[in-house]
């Protein structure tokens, strides 16, 4: 199976999560391991396979679906091999030819407001995880403080859903991994305003219960921000 990435995005503990498209199916896979998150060292900057735009063969992962991550399928790191990097114009093309216009279309009727501005589904439903949205304005990006750390966030709308989303790019990340680099977020937040074509990698967090009295939930989050003017930026 190939997939050619284009979500790369940060988690806690210097661990990272990736998806891409299978080149065959043009359905999002998300390569897991059997047990725990994938480490960073799996990029390519460490000699991993695995970078934003690289068209990766991961061998003959086993699909292992649960609602709503309907795209886990779980990999050998060693049988994952980068082939080569995609043009700029063949990854620009994937990216428009999957994106959805509403974020209803890319995770299904599951979808609903869990809060102001919050957004997400209940434990065990969804049709997905992963998407591409064409928002219906230019997001915005910002850094805030939250539970003692400074968290990277968006403001976006499809035209009907107004949400406020945490962000998860890589990129956007300083060295280790995990601390907002608030100069190049200061820098794609205005990039994004002047953006002529923007698409969100969108995603669902894993389950996460908000409070012992509330049901587990998968929140909204921007995986990655890809605009047209440089489909494959690297500034993290």
């Amino acid at each position: 199976m190939k997939i050619l990435v284009n979500h790369l995005t940060r988690m806690h503990g210097g661990h990272i999560c990736v998806a891409g498209v299978d080149l065959d199916t043009r359905r999002h896979v998300r390569p897991v391991l059997a047990d725990g998150n994938l480490p960073f060292y799996l990029l390519a900057r460490y000699g991993g396979p695995f970078e934003m735009g690289h068209v990766v063969e991961l061998g003959r992962p086993r699909p292992r679906p649960g609602r709503p991550h309907v795209e886990d399928h779980v990999f050998v790191p060693s049988h994952a091999k980068s082939e080569r990097t995609a043009e700029v114009h063949e990854f620009w093309n994937l990216l428009c030819c999957e994106q959805k216009t509403s974020l209803a279309e890319v995770f299904g009727p599951a979808l609903g407001s869990l809060g102001r501005m919050r957004y997400g589904t209940p434990d065990g439903q969804g049709d997905a995880s992963l998407g591409l949205l064409r928002p219906a304005r230019p997001p915005q990006l910002y850094v805030t403080e939250g539970h003692g750390k400074r968290q990277v966030r968006i403001k976006l709308t499809d035209g009907r859903v107004h949400a406020d989303a945490g962000v998860t790019d890589l990129r956007l990340c300083a060295a280790d991994h995990a601390t907002p680099d608030e100069t190049l977020v200061r820098g794609v937040a205005k990039w994004l305003l002047d953006s002529h074509g923007v698409i969100l990698a969108v995603g669902l967090t894993r389950r996460f219960r908000p409070s012992d009295r509330q049901d587990y939930v998968h929140y909204l989050q921007v995986n990655n921000l890809h605009l047209v003017e440089d489909p494959l930026w690297k500034l993290g």
